[in-house]
């Protein structure tokens, strides 16, 4: 499976979209993603229906885009939990890209290899250089309306951001794996064991939802009517702050008054506990984790060694193991 997505070309992109039921002129950009393979496909002027119908403004009319799943990340239930995510924000009238129906009712497909895949509108956008109080605010009620929906239904199937799945199961994988130089093996296992402790205890009885879980300035477009999030693939349940502080990572004065000001936005749509702010750099610290292991478990894919050429070099592991304990002294002493 994984080599069918490695070897998917313009010409095999095409024939899945024209086996949904979209003819094409046979222009087929790639656009950039890692996780996923990602196209601007154009249609037949002809092949153009009523399916362009979204909340994020004018979609670009001949154009669509061709979005097929990494095999083994997401089951199909998960993808259509995904999915679901961006219908109810729709239907809530939330800026949005949700998937186009197929004429068979789905809103997901499979090739003949057996790569799912879905189509969406092409939308324009712009991503923001650096955000004014204004903008912020405007974020914030985005994302509290965004929150409020996740709120409304259950995502089962979905992974939780927890010690378990985006902790232990990762540092597993890392050390089986060999990824971990013998040098720096003991010290990462240390710390990310003593993490583990204090992030399960921080994070029990916190309330879960559904989120983007993704949610960084790289995933946030402006249009003529405002602000959007993109690419919902890692939706998650987690604790809304997730969300909040990967729009606002820094820990320095600014960052943290740039926060107050997003939360001041989405406290006019919805209630945030802003207890969970003690959450953050154990949410960071485990972001870390699955971000070294994301990287580790793709690295048969061709494009990952050309994109992390420092992966598994000293000084890669010397800066993710410091990383690692800087964040344990943060949580032991939250204060200085």
């Amino acid at each position: 499976m994984s080599q069918f997505f490695f070897e998917l070309t313009p010409d095999k992109v095409l024939t899945a979209v024209e086996s949904a039921g979209f003819e094409c002129t046979g222009r087929c950009l790639s656009l950039n993603s890692f996780e996923n393979r990602v196209y601007d496909v154009e249609l037949e002027p002809d092949a153009l229906g009523d399916d362009v119908s979204i909340s994020t403004g004018v979609a670009t009319r001949n154009r669509r885009v061709a979005k097929f799943y990494r095999p083994g990340r997401w089951s199909k239930q998960q993808i259509l939990e995904e999915h679901q995510f961006l219908f109810d924000l729709q239907a809530a009238e939330i800026p949005a890209i949700a998937p186009l129906r197929f004429p068979d009712g789905e809103s997901v497909h499979e090739t003949d290899t057996g790569i799912l895949f879905a189509i969406f509108p092409k939308v324009g956008g712009r991503a923001p250089d650096e955000l004014s109080d204004e903008q912020l605010i405007r974020i914030g009620r985005l994302l509290g309306r965004v929150h409020a929906v996740g709120a409304s239904r259950s995502a089962p199937h979905r992974v939780s951001i927890d010690v378990q799945t985006y902790g232990r199961t990762n540092l597993e994988f890392l050390l089986k794996g060999g990824f971990i130089p013998v040098e720096f093996r003991g010290r990462y296992e240390k710390v990310a064991n003593g993490l583990f402790e204090k992030i399960d205890a921080g994070l029990k009885g916190v309330l879960y939802q559904r989120i983007h879980g993704d949610c960084h300035l790289g995933n946030l477009l402006w249009n003529q009517e405002g602000p959007f999030f993109l690419d919902f693939d890692d939706m998650v349940r987690g604790p809304q702050v997730q969300d909040i502080w990967l729009l606002v990572p820094g820990r320095d004065p600014e960052a943290r008054r740039q926060r107050e000001v997003l939360i001041e936005g989405y406290e006019e749509m919805r209630v945030f506990d802003r207890s969970t702010l003690r959450l953050i750099e154990p949410l960071r610290a485990l972001r870390f984790i699955h971000y070294t292991a994301w990287v580790a478990r793709r690295w048969e894919d061709p494009a990952f060694p050309l994109a992390f050429p420092e992966f598994g070099s000293h000084r890669y592991w010397s800066d993710e193991t410091g990383d690692l304990e800087e964040q344990l002294r943060l949580i032991l002493t939250p204060d200085l």
